[in-house]
Order: structure tokens, then C-alpha cells, then sequence
């Protein structure tokens, strides 16, 4: 909630919601991040993201073989499985999608909503 870049609307939407969740495979691409150099500043903090999900009343989305087979089946030109695990657990999990990444904009499908 304090960062700078959230809209009005993100802000009205976390504050509202019943529950925030967060993809088991943005722990996984952060880890990956902070392996390879790319995100070192998160790298003293990483191995208590999952105690910082809970202690903020926030629940790890799960990844079900539904979510992985429409990942991998979407009509969406963008290629990195992350974003394509996100938005699939987003769509069917009727979520909206808080996200600062546009590519997510790129997915035409009426189930996915993004805002920022």
C-alpha cells in the first residue's frame, strides 16, 4: 500500500478485498531473480517472503493443473510462463490482477483484469 505508483483504483481494490493472493511461482521467479544476480537488493529477504505473505493476512493462490494447461493453451503471444501462470490463476480464480507489468494488457481475454 505504500507504493507511490498504485492507483486509486489498486488501492480501493486491496483495501476491499476479501483476501489478496499471490502465485506460487512469483516466490519462484523472484528466487530465480535474486539467484541470478538480478535483484540483489531483495536477496537478504527472500527466504521470509512466505512468513511475510501470512504475517500480512495475504494466501499463496495455488497452482492447479487447470491454471498450468490454460497457461500453457492461452491465445497470447507473450511467452514467459510466469505471466502466463499469473494471468491463467487470475482468470480462473475470477481475481483481479494487480500487476505493474502491461504485458498482461496484451491478453485479450474478457476474464483477465488488470489495474495498477
Amino acid at each position: 500500500m505504500d507504493d507511490g505508483r498504485l492507483s486509486a483504483e489498486a488501492r480501493a481494490a486491496l483495501e476491499k478485498a476479501d483476501a489478496v493472493r499471490v502465485s506460487a511461482i512469483s516466490f519462484f521467479e523472484i528466487g530465480q531473480k535474486v539467484r541470478i544476480g538480478k535483484w540483489p537488493e531483495m536477496e537478504l529477504g527472500v527466504d521470509e517472503l512466505g512468513d511475510l505473505l501470512t504475517q500480512q493476512g495475504g494466501l499463496p493462490a495455488t497452482l492447479t493443473p487447470e491454471i498450468a494447461l490454460l497457461a500453457a493453451k492461452l491465445d497470447w503471444s507473450h511467452r514467459d510462463p510466469f505471466d502466463r501462470i499469473i494471468a491463467a490463476t487470475a482468470m480462473l480464480g475470477d481475481h483481479v490482477l494487480l500487476s505493474a507489468d502491461a504485458a498482461f494488457d496484451t491478453l485479450e481475454d474478457a476474464r483477465l483484469r488488470r489495474i495498477w
